[in-house]
């Protein structure tokens, strides 16, 4: 499923209410540093010069929609960066996310703005001072062990690792929402599973050492690229939030 439109929705998110969705990537194709397995909008597309929409048709598009929203006394919750691959890819994402804030304030100024990224940008300084900026940075690791990490996210750099992500995600010292998505199956003759005893144990532990201030934890919830993936029981999510909850840490569930 691709986001035809740079803005969309308002739709429902399990985890942020009333959304309105931003999708700064192509409309057409697929584009991010991730590749995982379960996307809603598929694998990446090969495509040799993507066209992203510039920040004046951004712009245009989000003051349409919030002026229309606003004529009509619609109400939303947040508006989220995520669309068809890493938001944080588009060269001026920092000017967005300033003229972003400026017309929430404008029209809609209880809501978020929330930002879903897989963190691979955050060596740019420009990406972590626009992250700064926004109410939600929503902070993906999958897993906390490299050869899981590769056939969950299957990233573009063949050679980013856990660490290399940590070190990211560390640059915000807790002030960050983690998201973590369980799943399990099989990828050819790998077998996929980040719920296994010795995989809980390492993103416990790296959850200790992020201390992010809210986790997010979800399952599979729609048709994914690869076909024999498994979504996870509400009983074994609830098992697995629990020792966090235990700790202190705020966790949101979407089974």
């Amino acid at each position: 499923m691709l986001f035809n439109e740079i803005v969309y929705g308002p739709i429902h998110s399990r985890r942020l209410g009333r959304s309105l969705g931003i999708n700064l990537m192509p409309t057409t194709d697929k584009l991010c540093t991730f590749n995982c397995v379960y996307c809603e909008c598929g694998f990446n597309t090969k495509v040799d010069h993507p066209r992203l929409p510039t920040k004046e048709e951004f712009a245009s598009a989000l003051q349409a929609r919030l002026d229309s929203l606003s004529e009509s006394r619609e109400t939303i919750d947040v508006i989220t960066f995520s669309g068809n691959g890493e938001p944080t890819l588009h060269p001026d994402f920092l000017p967005i996310i300033r003229l972003t804030c400026r017309l929430r304030d404008t029209y809609f100024p209880k809501a978020k703005v929330s930002v879903l990224t897989n963190s691979t940008q955050l060596f740019r300084d420009d990406v972590v001072e626009a992250l700064r900026l926004v109410d939600n940075r929503i902070l993906k690791l999958d897993s906390a062990i490299n050869s899981t990490m590769h056939l969950i996210d299957d990233p573009v750099n063949t050679s980013l690792t856990v660490e290399t992500i940590e070190k990211l995600l560390a640059r915000f010292e807790g002030d960050f929402i983690l998201q973590t998505c369980f799943l399990r199956g099989t990828k050819g003759a790998d077998i996929i599973d980040n719920t296994t005893p010795e995989e809980l144990k390492a993103w416990y532990e790296a959850v200790d050492r992020l201390r992010p201030k809210q986790i997010m934890m979800y399952v599979i919830d729609r048709a994914t690229p690869l076909k024999t993936l498994q979504k996870i029981s509400a009983e074994q999510m609830n098992a697995i939030a629990q020792p966090l909850r235990d700790k202190g840490y705020d966790v949101i569930l979407s089974c």
